[in-house]
């Protein structure tokens, strides 16, 4: 498939992940944020719970394959309906004011499949949370990541600047932005076009200084 973006460090595809993935190899680490089939107002996927079901039967073990280690963001509701996965991180956000049915929701997980970089690389151990205390920009997209968040994710999940990084729900390119920061090669794809629009726009800005 022919990319919709390209420069030196990423490469954006716009289609369905389920098509696209098998073409690409197996990368160092995916970092993704599907939907949370909680009605968040994409421009033309329903976000509906049953809808996320189907997600996670058919696109989600396409995903987790695709790398040597892949963290995943499901909300805390969704956690169990997941495939088990080795450990569960979390990033703490002692200021968010989302409610859920015990009282203020002030963590996130991060379903992590793999083995720790750091155990794995000989890096000695490193703690599996972080807070963060970034709000989140508007940028067009109905529920993007701060880009500060998505650093720390990578620096977690991956342990080499020669790592590759994969978002195959790319959303508004907020995890190849920071790969792009880190100098790190990363992968996009993103079924809507008009949010690949957004994200060629930002990847097309200089790399920021670390």
């Amino acid at each position: 498939m022919r990319p919709y973006y390209q420069d030196d460090y990423v490469t954006i595809y716009h289609g369905d992940c389920r098509e696209v993935l098998p073409g690409l190899g197996k990368v160092d680490l995916v970092l993704t944020d599907p939907p949370y089939g909680i009605g968040c107002a994409y421009a033309s996927y329903d976000d509906t719970a049953d809808g996320l079901d189907a997600i996670i039967r058919d696109v989600i073990p396409l995903v987790i394959s695709a790398g040597v280690v892949c963290l995943i963001t499901p909300g805390v509701g969704n956690i169990c309906k997941y495939p088990q996965p080795r450990w569960v991180l979390a990033w703490h956000w002692k200021a968010c004011t989302a409610s859920g049915p015990w009282g203020f929701s002030t963590w996130q997980p991060i379903l992590a499949y793999g083995k720790d970089p750091y155990l794995a690389n000989g890096k000695g151990r490193t703690p599996d949370s972080f807070e963060h205390l970034e709000m989140i920009p508007k940028n067009g997209h109905p529920c993007p990541k701060p880009e500060t968040l998505l650093r720390k994710m990578i620096l977690r999940g991956s342990v080499k600047q020669t790592d590759t990084i994969l978002d195959p729900f790319m959303g508004s390119g907020t995890t190849l932005r920071a790969a792009k920061d880190l100098q790190r090669k990363a992968i996009g794809i993103e079924i809507e076009e008009k949010y690949c629009e957004i994200a060629a726009k930002r990847m097309a800005q200089e790399v920021l200084p670390l």
